[in-house]
């Protein structure tokens, strides 16, 4: 949704804009369950849904897996004052109240209830972060859009990989990542980098991958910036191929959401992530939240101001 906010910014791009974006599928029964209007905020849950059929993100196995997961997380603050927008990345590890359960469980199980439920479990309980709109996007359509932009540079101190994904970067350098190597590295869990002769795999596993997608987020809405500053009549093919691999709420007009994104992306995103630590709760391992974590979710909240970014 940030990506397609930015595009549609340029000129003489509006009305083929606008045949797109009423073309967008809605998700019945979020807007029932979103936030009121706030004064100071306007908070966008943005969630990678994970349908199993490009393989599972922890083996990459295909088959008989049943049902949808929300293999991304993510929070898009807007703030209604200096128009700055700030991003949260929530693990989907993380062991909080679910909406309409009893039980503790991850986040991401949520997911399988529904949007409705996510959006109610991340409003409620540990969280607390009001949400005013609901995007999801595919990963296939991950990949085209990706591929629209022309790939986005990503940049490695050292050779890189993880078998589970795909992800194979033979020497360290900047590359410019197509869909597929773009998707190999936003999924990466088991990251490994050769270093002093060996293997490392990154110890942080989905938190180390929530930081490199935030990372992805920020210079695919950079190169989305830069490309329709360069060439205008060119947005053609990125405004369709956002439009066809996102749904949104009922109540979103990314075309009057591009106003208050557009200088918020030119100067960059501030990027988050929760402070948490590692837990076993009947055998399950899990994230609870750390030291830390409070002043990060009040400014998310809109009600205390901004702590210094995660890296």
């Amino acid at each position: 949704m940030a990506v397609l906010t930015t595009v549609v910014c340029a000129a003489g791009t509006l009305i083929a804009a606008r045949r797109v974006v009423d073309d967008v599928p809605r998700v019945q029964g979020v807007s029932a369950v979103l936030s009121g209007t706030s004064d100071n905020v306007e908070n966008f849950l943005l969630v990678g849904s994970d349908s199993r059929a490009l393989g599972d993100p922890n083996t990459g196995e295909t088959g008989e897996v049943t049902g949808n997961r929300s293999d991304t997380i993510m929070v898009l603050r807007v703030d209604k004052g200096d128009g700055s927008a700030s991003l949260l990345s929530i693990p989907r590890d993380l062991w909080v109240d679910r909406a309409g359960h009893d039980s503790k469980g991850r986040i991401n199980s949520s997911f399988n209830d529904g949007p409705a439920a996510l959006v109610q479990t991340v409003q409620q309980g540990e969280l607390g972060i009001p949400i005013h709109h609901y995007v999801e996007i595919d990963f296939s359509g991950f990949k085209a859009l990706v591929d629209a932009l022309g790939g986005v540079q990503v940049c490695f101190w050292y050779p890189t990989r993880d078998f589970n994904t795909g992800l194979d970067i033979p020497v360290g350098g900047c590359y410019i990542l197509d869909g597929t190597q773009g998707l190999a590295y936003a999924r990466s869990r088991h990251y490994e980098e050769f270093r002093d002769g060996e293997w490392h795999e990154d110890p942080t596993s989905d938190l180390g991958r929530s930081t490199r997608q935030r990372a992805f987020v920020n210079a695919s809405l950079q190169t989305a910036l830069a490309q329709v500053k360069a060439n205008p009549f060119t947005t053609g093919e990125l405004v369709g191929a956002i439009g066809s691999s996102i749904r949104i709420d009922d109540e979103l007009d990314p075309i009057g959401a591009a106003a208050s994104l557009r200088t918020a992306v030119g100067d960059g995103l501030l990027t988050y992530s929760l402070p948490v630590v590692p837990k076993t709760i009947d055998g399950n391992a899990v994230l609870l939240l750390g030291d830390g974590a409070e002043s990060v979710l009040q400014y998310f909240r809109g009600r205390g101001p901004a702590p210094a970014p995660s890296t």
